[in-house]
């Protein structure tokens, strides 16, 4: 069983993390039959549990999963969980009668798919998508397998205090480092798996070998009972973790020593202070101890946001209309009709004329309450040959001067977006909209396009429009650092600021959801840091769980993840150093302008007064660290200046 409430279902269970155990990996498209014994039967309905992410364990092998499958499934009971042999890729196990099948799904970073077929933006959707469409799935054979019935996973809660697979001793560490009295953290039980632990920095002190004396952090041992019910030892038994906490935040807790146990604010694992960020880092690069289990880091951290994913399956159902299929460069990566971008200059009597592969994604401040406007994106699908001239009726449409693209014409001998410009130096009409290919050049890593495009049946001036296209993101995986991408950033907000007035900024890739999302999410938070300092508390979950809300998908994959972190770290790096040297640059000129000169000797001055003089030498010095700047390489994504 598992308790009932308590925050977003979203299925890894307690930390999210990949198993350790052996075999039962399965080989190709329709998996690998292993026979075992019968089973008892479990309850549940597939459809239903459709909204959750409980069917995936992160945590099991594929033998584990056969037994789970054979001792409480039945017929057409699954599970998801991670490849063993490919990490990064995932196993959905299926129980037939009396045998388990084991079905490989590739992770590319663009999208799912099960090594050919149908392709999705997320886990969720893809089974989803197997689970109703029956008769899909097929051995080699022709035999069908049907997923019927998930097998659940537990998954305590999803509150932000929950830090899953942590230590005591870094529980400690984290509260009385960066915590204050009355701040608490939940956490697995290493010592009793399946129970966990309240960590709570109280008033009390601890007085330490030197004589200091430090706050002290009582763990309280949460117990997980057989019928599903939560306690600490006694007393009230709770259906949820949450419930449990909201109880004793209300109801203080005493120790037998008589000391009050507060639990005031809690200690979220995600929110950092933006200048924090090399710890935050730090403590995600730790791997977990060899003999564990579990995986710590950057994997549990991007787990945990998966288990959101079915949360945000909001209706796409403009991009399924038969008149649409054929605009999709993937049938099933859809843009939600929510935020989608619809072509108003069309002609209404032809069905889906409206239509286009792309999302709007708005960079929303959590608090709700920034007095800047948000800054707009438009998030889709490289072009397919039929979209190109929707593709630019979208760009003028929106005024949008500057288009993005991160990745090549074609990759790996597949075509990943149809080219949608002229060759340089020569127009082209595409719909009603003229586009004239002005200048290229080639920057490091990345070409730059000055395009102009106008209306075909008007005479106005031609619209200058910027076209990047960042060439160095390697087919698989991220870049190597994120230099590159932070400097290409910084001239792509040049160019839309240069423009007042100017509409979003296109961005796509091929999917329009992996590298796409990540571009824009490092925009979002480089952004915000700019705009709030080094001290603002950014958010990196948090903020791609916005932007999904805003197109499915998007940042596909932990290294993707991982890049955003590195990326930002990168530039608050480079910010925290020109701030250094402009305190430096200004200390030095506070110096040259105290020098006071002596009683001057008409006979040596030669008619230079020594205001005159004092002027000279500050301009020499500001002149010195102005070129120093300008040596420096730029990372930042939207400073001139870095590191």
């Amino acid at each position: 069983m598992r308790p009932r409430g308590g925050g977003p279902r979203g299925g890894a269970g307690p930390a999210g993390r990949p198993g350790r155990g052996r075999g039962g990996q399965g080989c190709g498209r329709a998996g690998t039959v292993h026979r075992a014994c019968k089973g008892r039967l479990s309850r549940g309905a597939g459809g239903r549990d459709m909204t959750s992410r409980r069917w995936f364990h992160p945590n099991i092998s594929g033998l584990e999963a056969e037994k789970l499958l054979l001792t409480r499934g039945v017929h057409g009971s699954f599970l998801a969980r991670p490849s063993k042999s490919n990490p990064g890729d995932f196993t959905l196990s299926v129980r037939r009668n009396e045998e388990v099948t084991h079905i490989k799904i590739q992770n590319s970073g663009d999208y799912y798919d099960l090594y050919g077929g149908e392709k999705f933006a997320t886990l969720a959707e893809l089974v989803q998508y197997y689970t109703e469409q029956h008769g899909l799935l097929r051995e080699k054979n022709g035999d069908v397998i049907e997923l019927r019935y998930p097998l659940n996973c537990q998954d305590p809660t999803s509150e932000r205090w929950y830090h899953g697979h942590l230590f005591g001793k870094e529980a400690e560490k984290l509260l009385t480092e960066k915590g204050k009295p009355g701040s608490f953290l939940v956490r697995e039980s290493q010592s009793k798996p399946g129970d966990f632990v309240l960590s709570v920095l109280t008033q009390e002190l601890d007085k330490l070998d030197g004589g200091d004396r430090r706050p002290r952090v009582t763990h309280v041992m949460i117990r997980f009972q057989a019928d599903g019910k939560y306690d600490v030892g006694g007393g009230e038994r709770f259906d949820t973790l949450t419930d449990l906490v909201e109880h004793y935040k209300k109801n203080p807790m005493v120790e037998k020593s008589g000391a009050v146990v507060h639990l005031k604010q809690p200690f979220n694992a995600t929110r950092i202070n933006a200048a924090n960020i090399e710890n935050r880092v730090r403590e995600l690069n730790k791997m977990a101890d060899q003999s564990e289990k579990a995986k710590q880091g950057f994997w549990e951290e991007f787990e945990m946001l998966q288990q959101q994913e079915c949360k945000l399956l909001y209706p796409r159902k403009e991009g399924q209309r038969p008149e649409n299929k054929a605009k999709n460069r993937y049938k099933n990566i859809l843009p939600f009709d929510t935020t989608r971008v619809t072509l108003r200059d069309v002609d209404e009597s032809v069905p889906g004329a409206n239509y286009i592969n792309a999302n709007y994604i708005k960079s929303i401040p959590e608090d709700g309450q920034s007095q800047e406007p948000a800054k707009v994106y438009i998030a889709t699908q490289g072009c397919l040959q039929t979209t190109v001239n929707d593709f630019w009726a979208m760009v003028y449409q929106e005024n949008t001067h500057v288009i993005v693209m991160t990745t090549k014409e074609m990759e790996r001998g597949r075509n990943k977006c149809f080219r949608y410009w002229p060759d340089q130096h020569c127009m082209k009409d595409y719909g009603f909209v003229r586009v004239r290919h002005v200048a290229e050049r080639e920057a490091q890593g990345y070409y730059v396009r000055e395009l102009e495009m106008g209306r075909t049946d008007r005479e106005e001036p031609p619209r200058k429009v910027t076209h990047y296209q960042y060439f160095s993101w390697p087919d698989h995986g991220v870049p190597t650092e994120p230099g590159g991408v932070l400097s290409f950033l910084d001239q792509v907000n040049q160019a839309q600021s240069s423009v007042p007035g100017s509409g979003p900024i296109v961005v796509h890739c091929s999917a329009g959801i992996g590298r796409t999302g990540t571009i824009i999410v490092i925009d979002i938070l480089v952004d915000t840091i700019r705009r709030q300092g080094l001290d603002c508390d950014i958010d990196i979950p948090r903020t791609i769980q916005r932007v999904r809300q805003q197109r499915s998908g998007m940042v596909q994959t932990e290294a993707q993840y991982k890049f955003v972190y590195m990326a930002v770290q990168r530039h608050i790096e480079g910010e925290q150093w020109r701030l250094q040297e402009e305190q430096r640059n200004r200390q030095k000129e506070r110096e040259y302008l105290n020098i006071r000169s002596p009683p001057s000797d008409p006979s040596r001055s030669k008619g230079l007064s020594p205001s005159r003089a004092q002027s000279v030498m500050s301009e020499d010095s500001a002149c010195i660290y102005e070129n120093l700047n300008v040596r420096a390489p730029s990372v930042s994504g939207l400073s001139n200046t870095g590191r």
